[in-house]
């Protein structure tokens, strides 16, 4: 009998204003929605493990996406994106996540995201809180500068192992070796997108001065941060969550950067937990 994954793929159309997209998202399961964002410069592949997870698709319809741009979802259709340089603001992210989330009529969904799909958990729970019944920023500070290099894409570096091989240290030394090189994998495709991504993630990504604005009973947000992570570190996590209000943050033992791909039996632990706070909050709120 062929070994069937229940994961299923589908194309749908996104216009973001008057810019058109394929988005090519993974689903599986039954109930409320689950929106993932991969990290900078990869693809969904990184919550294979999420998406086939029974205990997780039982309560949850999880859905992974490619970022246009990554993976199989490609540039824009409808404009000459080769004669423009790709720079991720975060007006165009969150835009492009609401479009998506309202052409695939999602009602009340939990956005999840990682590294710099963290931060726009968290500019989302700011400019969107009521299209979110919660965000799970991973990975995510209020400000991370500092990343967004020109040797990302340079004509005298290999940009695609430069990329792959930046992530390698940011993973936890107990994380399986054949899941720290499947991350690393995943990275060597994606450099064409990373120094765009990382535009978002270090230059235009700041909310030291708005985090008080965030209504975390409004918008509920757990934070998750790997102890491994020194990007942002789980001081960065802690110090970022103690300013929003009644938002909640839990330090990730024994993982990196990348926990979803890197070490997923380890990091389903503290989702679940984060799954079930939230729903907690949500059944005494109704």
């Amino acid at each position: 009998m062929a070994r069937i994954s229940p994961a299923t793929g589908h194309y749908v159309t996104v216009d973001v204003g008057d810019v058109r997209y394929k988005v090519f998202y993974l689903e599986n399961g039954t109930g409320q929605p689950l929106v993932c964002q991969h990290t900078a410069g990869c693809h969904n592949h990184q919550y294979r493990g999420l998406v086939e997870d029974e205990e997780v698709t039982k309560d949850y319809r999880v859905i992974a996406y490619d970022l246009p741009r990554h993976g199989k979802s490609d540039p824009p259709e409808n404009r000459e994106w080769w004669k423009e340089e790709y720079r991720l603001t975060a007006d165009h992210y969150t835009s492009f996540i609401v479009a998506l989330c309202d052409e695939l009529e999602l009602e009340q969904p939990i956005f999840l995201g990682s590294s710099f799909g963290g931060n726009v958990a968290l500019q989302l729970a700011l400019h969107h809180p009521d299209r979110f019944a919660a965000v799970i920023p991973v990975e995510a500070a209020d400000y991370s500068p500092g990343f967004y290099l020109d040797w990302w894409q340079h004509p005298q570096a290999n940009a695609a192992q430069v990329c792959a091989s930046g992530v390698w240290d940011l993973m936890a030394p107990q994380s399986p070796e054949t899941d720290r090189w499947k991350t690393w994998f995943y990275y060597s495709q994606g450099s064409e997108a990373f120094k765009g991504d990382l535009y978002f993630y270090s230059v235009d990504h700041d909310l030291r001065d708005k985090l008080d604005q965030i209504d975390g009973d409004r918008c509920p947000v757990f934070m998750l941060t790997g102890e491994y992570d020194y990007l942002t570190t789980p001081e960065d996590g802690r110090r970022t969550a103690s300013r929003i209000k009644n938002a909640e943050f839990l330090e990730m033992k024994e993982i990196g950067h990348f926990p979803m791909s890197e070490n997923y039996p380890v990091f389903r632990k503290y989702l679940l937990q984060a799954l079930e706070t939230l729903a907690t909050r949500r059944a005494k709120q109704a």
